[in-house]
């Protein structure tokens, strides 16, 4: 099931800005695929300390150069004028207090990632029910005009298409990506009246290519290199309005169509139904919730700077028990405490673009794959399936054999299969204990 091929919507009367923009696309290429989440299907014979994709290592490229030039230097000069160094007491102190901060906010990190995870869960889970919902409830009136019900069935179709464009349009809403000219969003919401789409002809042209420099920077974790993700957003002309929220709506108003022509007449269903668009928006307002409530910018900064505090003294602190080997033992030693650091830090986000985010590409065609498969056929009905002779109900029987027998026939089958799953459960049993004496008593 693909989206309807709709004329573009005009602009609003309002709206003088330039022509609407060409798709954007995502690059395909190895390059650009490596440095996307990492896709849990890829399998890899590599052991995981061989590994470089999804590792920390590159962005600590940067911090261990500078530390070994620190400790090289310390030592340098512990060596060759004065011994530069303290009681190992401090190590110890410092020690415990930089753990604390790590283990805090490693596990903050990992907290918000599985909340991220669970409610893109959530999403998934209320997404197939919603749809296979108004697939299976929602009548389509063929009997009483071939043109209305072929109209109920586009509807129908138009609507599991919505409940799609609302995965994507979230992604893109927590990447702050605010525009609908994406090449997996632009064909499932151009028939609607939005914000987002009303503010697309004043989207960037094309998107900003990054310098080799500016590309290097952000791979190694430098943060003067990395852009504001929220620079879209600060640089719209107009209101861009909640695309997810928008879509919503326009399933609410769907709902309420097919309520009112009795297409929708059951008050089950429907309860279901609304149930299910409620839990959309929680998933929504979840999602924001984690995006938009970092940890505590106190936090971050006291957390990052005890843990330089603390790098920086190791060189001073090991002179003296381990000499030369100081230089190895430091770097050895912030490479763990920055690097798990780094890995909080990475993590805290989990919509993002890294190759430790969740896959939200790989989500949402899942979900358009499963909305593809419960609308691929009619609403099924008993008749269509219990009822055929293929249909193997009890001891190798048919649907029809048994219902040429009668009541009690059907009962009494149903009592002889339990006795027999009960009576394989028990010969089961007795060849495990059998099976073990033997063991026992045999020879080794």
């Amino acid at each position: 099931m693909s989206a309807q091929s709709t004329p573009t919507r005009q602009a609003s009367p309002v709206s003088k800005g330039p022509a609407r923009p060409p798709l954007l696309h995502k690059s395909s290429g190895a390059t650009e695929e490596y440095f996307q989440p990492y896709d849990n299907d890829r399998h890899t014979k590599l052991p995981d300390f061989m590994r470089m994709h999804g590792s920390i290592t590159p962005r600590m490229l940067v911090p261990l150069t500078v530390v070994a030039v620190w400790s090289t230097l310390i030592t340098l000069i512990s060596h060759s004028w004065y011994a530069l160094t303290v009681d190992s007491l401090l190590l110890t102190v410092l020690g415990f207090v930089v753990g604390l901060g790590i283990s805090f906010r490693t596990s903050s990190a990992y907290e918000r990632y599985a909340q991220g995870r669970d409610y893109w869960a959530k999403l998934s889970q209320n997404a197939r029910d919603l749809a296979r919902h108004i697939w299976i409830h929602a009548d389509e009136r063929h009997d009483i005009d071939p043109e209305t019900g072929k109209e109920d069935l586009l509807a129908k179709i138009s609507a599991l298409n919505l409940i799609v464009a609302f995965a994507v349009a979230l992604k893109h809403k927590l990447r702050f990506e605010p525009y609908t000219n994406h090449e997996d969003l632009a064909l499932l919401v151009c028939h609607l009246d939005t914000f987002a789409g009303d503010a697309v002809s004043y989207a960037p042209q094309s998107e900003a290519k990054m310098s080799a420099w500016k590309q290097a920077g952000e791979y190694l974790g430098l943060s003067f290199a990395t852009s504001n993700p929220r620079k879209l957003l600060k640089r719209s002309k107009r209101n861009l309005g909640n695309l997810p929220l928008e879509i919503i709506t326009y399933l609410s108003a769907y709902t309420n169509s097919i309520v009112k022509n009795k297409t929708l007449d059951a008050g089950v269903p429907q309860a279901m139904i609304l149930g299910d668009l409620a839990s959309l928006n929680e998933v929504l307002a979840g999602t924001e919730r984690v995006l938009n409530t970092p940890l505590p910018v106190a936090y971050s900064i006291a957390i990052s700077q005890i843990t330089w505090v603390y790098v920086i003294m190791l060189p001073f602190q090991l002179w003296k028990t381990l000499g030369w080997i100081t230089i190895p033992g430091t770097i050895v030693g912030a490479y763990i405490i920055l690097g798990i650091a780094a890995i909080g830090r990475e993590i805290e986000n989990p919509f993002g673009h890294d190759v430790n985010d969740l896959p939200l590409e790989k989500f949402c065609k899942q979900l358009a794959d499963e909305v593809n498969i419960i609308a691929a056929r009619p609403p099924p009905t008993p008749e269509g399936w219990v009822m055929r002779e293929e249909n193997v109900l009890l001891h190798s029987k048919s649907f029809n054999a048994w219902k040429a027998g009668s009541v009690e026939e059907i009962r009494a089958g149903l009592r002889v299969k339990a006795e027999k799953a009960a009576e394989g459960d028990v010969n089961e049993k007795r060849h495990e204990r059998l099976a073990e004496k033997i063991q026992r008593h045999v020879p080794v």
